[in-house]
């Protein structure tokens, strides 16, 4: 892929990351926690494709972007392994709201997970970053 078709790709996942964060505080303020767990997950899943887009690498199915990003990434160091368990808690909670009867996401829950997500954004950000430097 050329690299201006993958910088505008890391720059289009990471508005869609940014777009998901701000709709998942919005929702946890309107308590729309079914919506606000959707939107969680999803400002977390761009981060990580933005990663994956740096590198030139993408999957078709969820589990491989995460596989992914937790070896080359949070195995590595280069991202702080408390990602690690972000990743962890906002697919399961999305997963629970998509997938089980009569589960209601903890608005607390959500609260303590928004500024990590946040953080990996931030932190997405300047890795792909120093691709132009």
């Amino acid at each position: 892929m050329p690299e201006k078709y993958k910088d505008d790709l890391i720059k289009y996942r990471l508005e869609r990351a940014r777009e998901c964060a701000k709709d998942a505080e919005s929702d946890i303020a309107e308590d729309s926690l079914y919506s606000a767990a959707n939107r969680l997950y999803y400002a977390v899943f761009n981060a990580m494709r933005a990663l994956l887009a740096n590198d030139g690498m993408d999957f078709r199915k969820h589990s491989g972007v995460i596989s992914y990003v937790r070896g080359q990434y949070i195995k590595t160091g280069i991202l702080d392994a408390k990602y690690s368990e972000l990743i962890r808690n906002a697919e399961s909670i999305r997963g629970d709201c998509d997938y089980k009867d009569f589960y209601a996401p903890e608005k607390e829950d959500l609260k303590k997970l928004l500024p990590v997500a946040k953080e990996l954004i931030v932190r997405v950000e300047e890795i792909t970053a120093k691709r132009e430097g």
